[in-house]
């Protein structure tokens, strides 16, 4: 489940699919479907053979591709990577006056990083020296409860040196206690040595709207005393973005100190 996430994230979204009755099959291939008088079926396989399952719809989210066949590119000059349209950092294809932006130029695939290189096309027809320059594009996965990242997630950023982790469980944060929504938490993860933001990962109510400060702090080089000093209001669940980065210098108020 959510391949690539934090292993810690995986395991709350479960706990919580499992706690409102849906049945999650993993390593399970998709055979077909086939429409039925009160709705459809769907025959799957894995380890435990094909079976069939029964349903009133079936939705399909498979991921996401590149669509750049048949618009006639090579005609014209323009360079592929794979399935993507080769950019600069401008956003320029192969063909100086032939700009690209969204899902054909590249990950991540977000509407977000797209809008963010339409401006910055914009900008560079007008005349101005502007530069597709993002240290980090946030995600969010909007599930029951939401997932949201910047940066590099604790598995990551541990495989390129060590590191400081702040975990604050939403338990922890008044705000979240008070709307009844304690599943999840908010993890901030820094550089060992310079306490730099590395990645910010959280699960949890309105994770999605949380996130931009995570994303801000690692665009900025914050350290995390930065985010942590930060007054932030109280009770908000802002609070525990602070809070994590605190919990990362050993610093934390709410939790004990690693």
């Amino acid at each position: 489940m959510l391949p690539g996430f934090d292993p810690d994230v995986v395991k709350i979204l479960a706990r919580r699919l499992k706690k409102q009755g849906v049945k999650t099959l993993l390593k399970t291939k998709a055979l077909g479907w086939e429409a039925t008088d009160d709705g459809v079926r769907v025959q799957v396989e894995n380890d435990d053979g094909k079976q069939w399952l029964d349903g009133d719809y079936v939705l399909v989210t498979v991921g996401r591709r590149a669509n750049t066949k048949g618009l006639g590119l090579e005609d014209v000059g323009i360079e592929l990577d794979g399935p993507f349209i080769q950019v600069d950092a401008q956003r320029r294809t192969s063909v100086s006056h032939i700009f690209a932006i969204g899902d054909v130029a590249g990950q991540p695939m977000l509407a977000h990083k797209a809008t963010h290189e339409g401006e910055v096309v914009a900008e560079v027809i007008a005349g101005h020296d502007v530069a597709y320059d993002a240290k980090t594009v946030p995600a969010v996965v909007f599930t029951d409860p939401e997932v949201a990242t910047a940066g590099l997630s604790e598995p990551e950023a541990a495989e390129r040196g060590e590191i400081r982790v702040g975990k604050v469980p939403w338990g922890a944060v008044g705000r979240a206690i008070t709307t009844g929504e304690t599943d999840g938490f908010i993890k901030v993860i820094l550089d060992k040595e310079t306490h730099l933001v590395l990645g910010v990962t959280i699960i949890g109510y309105h994770a999605s709207d949380l996130i931009s400060e995570a994303a801000l702090a690692i665009e900025m080089s914050a350290e995390g005393l930065d985010v942590g000093l930060t007054i932030h209001p109280h009770p908000t669940l802002g609070e525990g973005v602070m809070e994590a980065a605190k919990a990362a210098l050993g610093e934390a108020i709410h939790i004990l100190n690693r």
